[in-house]
């Protein structure tokens, strides 16, 4: 049987992440977000939502070192709260996609004759880009942040199954799983207990992956004015803002394009590195 997903994940694993510099990079930011979502009332200096419009446009200053929107408020608290916003809409929308896409995608591994009606269904899915398809469900169920998330989560569906069907395909035909048959265990017990605990570290490194790109789709939902509504801090709205005063205060854009940017190179990194970590074939090095 192969090694089940907690020793992949301890000791060997571990010890693989942190002989890859990079990933303890991606690693590193990612906590960083993390902790300043978690922190956010108590490291932000100022209400994320209370305007100074005597202060508008102001440039960094000690008081604000991000600068001041066009509203006066402190760009660094929404950037704070911002990714608090993000991690939420990233973590839902890859739970929502874990939810919906493994199942289909162990039914349609594990059984043949529903393996062409299930990817057929994903093929349509396919055929639309995952911000389109986003931006169609937006426009089906309305603008708001629950509906992102929503939609968002549908749109990842087909990643997850795509990838759980492969590793199905090639899990059932283990030795383990026809002696598993031969024991009497009936199908849902072999998937839940056999199949899908050695899907897990694929899943894994795909959903880290998959958060960074549900928070750059979030944030260019926002930035059509499909995402968040103001006067959340959403960082895609507070891009989308921002882009009109590019010659006068391009702070007021350039922050929320830096914490998107940072946010997802760190998920990435991070994915990379626990792809290398936890791959069965690097396991001799």
């Amino acid at each position: 049987m192969l090694e089940p997903i907690p020793g992949q994940l301890s000791t060997t694993a571990w010890q693989r992440l942190r002989r890859n510099p990079w990933a303890l990079v991606g690693l590193g930011i990612v906590a960083f977000f993390v902790l300043a979502g978690v922190l956010a009332p108590w490291i932000a200096p100022h209400d994320p939502l209370r305007p100074d419009f005597g202060r508008t446009l102001q440039g960094p200053s000690l008081d604000s070192p991000l600068g001041r929107d066009e509203l006066g408020r402190d760009i660094l608290s929404r950037v704070i709260y911002g990714a608090r916003l993000s991690l939420w809409i990233g973590g839902i929308a890859v739970g929502i996609g874990v939810l919906l896409g493994v199942p289909l995608g162990a039914v349609s591994g594990y059984y043949p004759q529903l393996d062409l009606l299930v990817q057929r269904l994903i093929d349509i899915m396919l055929a639309f880009p995952g911000l389109l398809l986003a931006i169609v469900l937006i426009s089906i169920l309305g603008v708001g942040l629950i509906n992102v998330m929503v939609a968002i989560g549908v749109a990842s569906i087909p990643t997850y199954a795509r990838l759980v069907r492969g590793s199905v395909l090639s899990i059932k035909e283990m030795d383990y799983i026809a002696a598993a048959h031969a024991m009497g265990m009936g199908d849902l017990r072999i998937i839940f207990q056999h199949v899908l605990p050695n899907c897990l570290a694929p899943i894994i490194v795909q959903s880290t992956l998959q958060i960074a790109t549900a928070i750059l789709f979030a944030a260019g939902l926002g930035f059509l004015g499909l995402g968040a509504r103001p006067p959340l801090p959403e960082w895609g709205v507070m891009l989308s803002t921002g882009r009109d005063y590019l010659r006068i205060a391009p702070h007021v854009a350039t922050f929320p394009g830096l914490a998107i940017m940072f946010a997802v190179l760190g998920f990435n990194l991070l994915g990379d590195g626990l792809r290398d970590a936890l791959d069965p074939r690097l396991k001799g090095r």
